[in-house]
């Protein structure tokens, strides 16, 4: 099962990829594909809106806060 989940990236302010990853992986290991970027410290967002179409018509499954994410950016209603 995929799942959209956040991969941290940041070492002293926290940075995080949106990744597209096996459930199977831990959090910081090998993602499928990089799908967005989120600062929450900034607050900003880039998402690749294909790229998270694609992943979720496959049956993704996007993790709490991704799909807040998703939700503020209007991707998901």
């Amino acid at each position: 099962m995929v799942k959209l989940r956040l991969k941290r990236s940041g070492r002293k302010q926290a940075v995080y990829r949106i990744v597209a990853i096996d459930v199977r992986f831990r959090r910081e290991g090998r993602d499928l594909r990089k799908v967005g970027f989120y600062d929450p410290i900034k607050n900003q967002t880039y998402l690749n809106v294909p790229a998270i179409l694609y992943f979720l018509e496959k049956g993704a499954q996007p993790t709490g806060t991704v799909q807040d994410i998703l939700k503020k950016a209007e991707i998901l209603k």
